[in-house]
């Protein structure tokens, strides 16, 4: 039969199977090497709830999704057009994320009879032979068994060579849509150098499966997407947690200090500690505290030390650092405080995303604690956003509570490398002399109403730290009931003039005035941009803000609110921003939450804006 070829402008794949499937990293490969082609690209990886569920079973499917283009992406994409289920539960748990009439491609030895019971299909219903997936293009492969053929000669035990058949399908993909291997091949070679067995193994298959797309009739037709148009410049693949760690040091670079990240791990903060133990060469030190309090006990020294001091966690980790958090407000040295946010309360939903700690962030500790926060908006931002936050926090002297989450932190896309040159700079100043001419005075103001940073050992400098109230100026313990007024005040009217200095809001899209606004924060900025293109496109009257900055907001927001009708405010939670918007705008903005571990897609999105413009 004649192959055919025809060209897209987008694809959505979902890679799914058991968790030693090897289907995030079939995933990033795929990924990587169409960035490198050239296409815009956006990926969300979903990783399972418990660290080994049992193999085979719904709770135990690991997925990862990759939408790529010659247009521009926003989101991973609302329903995939190809499903790779490496077995049963793979494709029960994914069905409903595959459009009509998409593609399955199924690995059928994963639809024996052991995997079919583990999935809850019922006695003797097998979909990939009982007509129940009709209406698909359906592509049966018998995935292990053709491995297993790639390497008969191989000296690997049975074990070893079925751990390769993640590279038959992405061999097979790569034939199907006309990518070239070059890049898997460079990877496989790096990542086994040492192993030259295994090494031998995974080229074998990554090529079989790409002979056997070239050979068989299995698929009559090949796709091609071209490239996309971009802005020109030097790019690379980048996931938010690496993002958030090249961010880190660059702003290092820029203030002249040595970062200092202390931290403990926990998901889906941790890849940024892997990533910045890479770079020592600039100066990065690395400590893996025993637990969440001595990490940011440690990086508050560090801070007082004269270093750029971050530490990170996620919600339940954050909530035990509060108290320390309160310290470093009440000693107004600069730490930066990463919150890669997931499903709570308490251990919640680890492997899942949520935009959970919003108020936790501005509201969560004892007393009047104001912080300023920051929120990034996708996976390349956090590099921007984490280096406006280590900005704000050395110049306020004041600690920075920077947002992301797992959606963020785990998705990729393609990231344009900013020129140091093109970067704001980032001033640092220490005290070097008594700033009354007869003594030092550590808590004497500038105009941001921002502290001295006298470094330890400075002659003349020596001066009180701790968490009991200071005294105005002279930074002397003090119970008197009016400075502790004055200072609360002072304290809270310092973060409040970081307003002065951080940008204006813009609108990402449509018009100044009008019918409805959608105001978003966070990772919910992809899914709310395609959303409201596709409802401009449809005549509907509506337009887009991203907030950055959470606190202090922007000066011109509530301007930007009155203008417009309606305002409505996605979130992945129970409506935080729509309590704090409604509370200082006294506005009847309108909520749209979910709160199940998932981004929004912009279908839902859509939807809401048409009922509201219906109205």
């Amino acid at each position: 039969m004649e192959q055919r070829n025809q060209v897209l402008d987008n694809v959505i794949i979902k890679f799914a199977g058991d968790s030693g499937d090897g289907m995030q990293l079939t995933g990033t490969q795929f990924t990587n090497t169409a960035a490198l082609f050239g296409n815009d690209l956006s990926t969300f990886p979903d990783f399972p709830a418990e660290i080994r569920a049992p193999q085979g079973t719904i709770p135990g499917v690991s997925g990862y999704q990759l939408h790529f283009g010659s247009v521009n992406i926003f989101t991973p994409g609302d329903e995939c057009d190809v499903l790779v289920a490496m077995n049963a539960a793979a494709l029960k748990a994914n069905m409903r994320h595959l459009k009509k009439g998409g593609t399955i491609i199924a690995n059928s030895d994963g639809f024996d009879h052991k995997n079919l019971r583990l999935a809850n299909y019922t006695d003797g219903a097998n979909p990939i032979v009982d007509g129940t997936l009709d209406s698909y293009h359906l592509i049966t492969i018998d995935v292990t068994k053709m491995t297993r053929a790639a390497l008969a000669e191989s000296t690997l035990g049975i074990k070893e060579i079925d751990r390769a058949k993640n590279m038959f399908v992405l061999g097979f993909l790569y034939w199907m849509y006309n990518r070239n291997m070059d890049f898997t091949f460079k990877f496989l070679t790096e990542k086994f150098s040492k192993k030259q067995d295994i090494l031998d193994a995974n080229l074998k298959v990554l090529q079989a499966g790409y002979n056997y797309g070239d050979t068989t009739e299995t698929a009559t037709t090949r796709f091609t997407v071209n490239p996309a148009q971009m802005p020109p410049g030097v790019y690379r693949n980048i996931m938010g947690n690496q993002a958030a760690a090249i961010g880190l040091v660059a702003a290092s670079q820029k203030s002249g200090l040595e970062l200092f990240y202390g931290t403990y791990p926990i998901t889906p903060a941790t890849d940024i500690l892997h990533e910045l133990a890479k770079y020592k060469n600039f100066g990065v030190k690395t400590f893996q505290a025993e637990d969440e309090i001595a990490a940011i006990c440690a990086t508050i020294g560090a801070s007082f030390g004269g270093k750029l001091a971050v530490t990170a966690s996620s919600g339940p980790g954050i909530a035990l650092k509060a108290e320390a958090m309160g310290l470093a407000l009440m000693l107004e040295l600069p730490l930066v405080i990463i919150n890669v946010q997931r499903g709570g309360p308490s251990t919640g939903l680890p492997t899942k995303t949520e935009q959970s700690d919003l108020f936790q962030a501005l509201y969560g500790r004892n007393g009047e604690a104001p912080i300023p926060v920051i929120a990034s908006m996708s996976p390349a931002d956090c590099f921007h956003a984490v280096y406006e936050a280590c900005r704000l926090a050395i110049e306020f002297m004041t600690p920075v509570i920077f947002l992301s989450d797992g959606f963020l932190a785990n998705g990729s896309e393609p990231w344009r490398f900013p020129k140091a040159d093109d970067l704001t700079p980032i001033t640092t100043k220490f005290a070097t002399e008594k700033n009354d001419g007869e003594r030092y005075l550590p808590y004497k103001r500038d105009e941001k109403l921002a502290r001295p940073w006298a470094l330890p050992g400075t002659a003349g400098l020596e001066h009180r730290i701790g968490g009991l109230e200071k005294q105005h100026e002279t930074g002397n313990i003090s119970y008197d009931p009016e400075n502790h007024e004055f200072m609360v005040k002072m304290r809270a009217a310092k973060v409040a003039r970081i307003a002065d200095f951080t940008p204006p809001q813009k609108l990402d899209s449509g018009n100044e005035k009008g019918k409805l606004l959608i105001l978003g924060w966070g990772s919910t900025y992809g899914p709310i941009k395609g959303a409201v293109r596709d409802a401009r496109e449809k005549g509907y009257d509506v337009s887009h803000a991203q907030v950055r900055y959470m606190n202090p907001l922007p000066k011109n927001l509530g301007e930007i609110l009155y203008s417009f009708d309606q305002v409505l405010i996605p979130e992945m939670n129970t409506g935080q921003l729509l309590s704090i918007i409604r509370d200082k705008y006294m506005i009847p903005a309108i909520g749209l939450n979910k709160v199940k571990g998932m981004p929004f897609s912009s279908s839902e999105i859509l939807v809401k804006i048409e009922e509201l413009q219906k109205k």
